[in-house]
Order: structure tokens, then sequence, then C-alpha cells
């Protein structure tokens, strides 16, 4: 990818945001584009969305199941940031014309306490930097048309993020065992899937340690107060209007999204 290509693609990217019209992948034109490139246009999205008034409140960690990397052909997960208009609260609705073909996962989402810069993060550091878990639901949706995605394509596009959902209860996590923290979904009543907190990269405070480590080396912080989702403790579920997703988890309580 030449240096003027990038903002080019975020362009595309960007209007495909806006427009809720989906582009062909990026990879059809370019087979080459990789992980660098990926994250390179990334940058320029983010930079075109800041600009419209919006502001980073966290970041999202994808790829973070063994099952996932085998799919995508990765050994790492992927990462993108959380946006403030995409932020949602238990029991909002969701309007669904927002989105092009959205999904949903339940997640466990870290709160910062304090900042958090690597590199060098350890789990026992990015621990005691958390204030605690809520519950979570992000819902993921691609620009790329029909999630004819590759890992360029969707690092490019904000490692798929749509919105995200949180809980208001902020639970402490000192003494508790974050990988076993057990999650059910269900969807109008019917179960879906379950899954515990393991399933995201063998500890999801190993996912908080991962995403400061690698924003570090771009001088990038945690900041106290930011929201890490730690990637789908299951497959992502389809959704469709009039649909009512509730998420239970140990500890952490249940979190309910409503499909307008």
């Amino acid at each position: 990818m030449t240096v003027t290509d990038a903002p080019a693609l975020a362009r595309a990217l960007y209007e495909a945001r806006r427009t809720r019209v989906p582009i062909p992948p990026l990879t059809d034109a370019d087979p080459t584009l990789g992980l660098a490139d990926g994250y390179a246009v990334q940058q320029e999205l983010v930079a075109l969305l800041l600009a419209d008034g919006d502001r980073v409140v966290g970041h999202k960690v994808g790829l973070t199941s063994a099952a996932m990397q085998r799919m995508v052909g990765v050994d790492s997960p992927d990462f993108g940031p959380v946006l403030a208009s995409t932020v949602y609260r238990d029991g909002d609705v969701v309007p669904l014309d927002r989105f092009i073909a959205p999904k949903i996962e339940a997640e466990i989402v870290m709160v910062l306490g304090e900042r958090l810069e690597g590199p060098g993060v350890t789990v026992t550091r990015a621990r005691s930097a958390i204030a605690g878990a809520v519950a979570g639901m992000e819902i993921v949706d691609s620009r790329i048309a029909d999630w004819r995605i590759k890992l360029a394509d969707t690092v490019a596009d904000l490692a798929s993020n749509g919105a995200m959902a949180t809980s208001s209860r902020v639970v402490p996590i000192d003494g508790v065992d974050t990988r076993l923290i057990g999650m059910t979904i269900t969807r109008n009543g019917e179960l879906v899937d379950t899954a515990a907190g393991a399933a995201a990269l063998g500890d999801p405070v190993a996912v908080v340690a991962w995403i400061a480590n690698v924003l570090g080396e771009s001088g990038v912080a945690l900041e106290p107060g930011h929201l890490i989702m730690t990637g789908a403790l299951h497959a992502a579920v389809p959704m469709t209007a009039g649909d009512v997703f509730r998420a239970e988890f140990d500890r952490l309580g249940p979190i309910t999204v409503r499909v307008g």
C-alpha cells in the first residue's frame, strides 16, 4: 500500500459508515494488504471520526479466542477504539437502522481505575489498574459487503466495531478469578450460548495487559475510566428488529439490549 492509499481507503470506510452502504473488501483491490496496512487505514479513519466531534472512551480487543484466530488465520488479537457515540446502557433500545449487518456478542468489559501504559505491563499490574468489571455486549458490524473480510479489512474497519452496551454496576475484581466468570446469553428468552471468561485470551485481565502493551508501543496509554472490551465469549448472533438479548454473568449480573 502506498502512503496515499490509506487516507483514500479510510474515506471510503467513513462514507460507508455514514451512508450505511457497504463497500467491497479492501483486499479485493489489493490482496497484499496486511495487518500494518489495516492499522494505517484505521488511524486515518479514527482521525476523520474525531474531527466530527467524537471521542475515544476505550478500546475493543477482538480475535481473543483460539477458534476465532484460527478462522482468520492469525495468532494474536486485533484492536480498535471505542467511540463515545457508540456506547449504550443496559436496557437501551438500539436502532437496527444505525448498522449494516449487525451481530451481537456478550463480553466482559473492564473499567480502568488508573492510567496504564506499556510496554512491560504484566497481568498483575493490569489487574491492579482495573477499577472493576461490568457486563457488556458488543454489536459488531461490517462496512465491508457481506462480511467478506480478511484481516486487513476488519482491522481497517475499526476491528468491525459497531457499538457496545454496558451495565451500570462496576464490580471490583479483587479476589475474583475472572477466567471463571460464567455467562449465558438468550435471544427472546431462548438460550443461545454459554461461555466463561477464559474464552478471552485465557483471562480477560490478560487482554487488558495485551492492549496496554500494544498501544504503549505507539506512546498511547489507557486512561482512567476507559472501557476495555475483552473479546467475544461466543459466536456472534445476528440481530433483527424486535429482538431482546439478555446476557447474565456470574458476579457481574445481567445486561439487556433491545433491538428497535
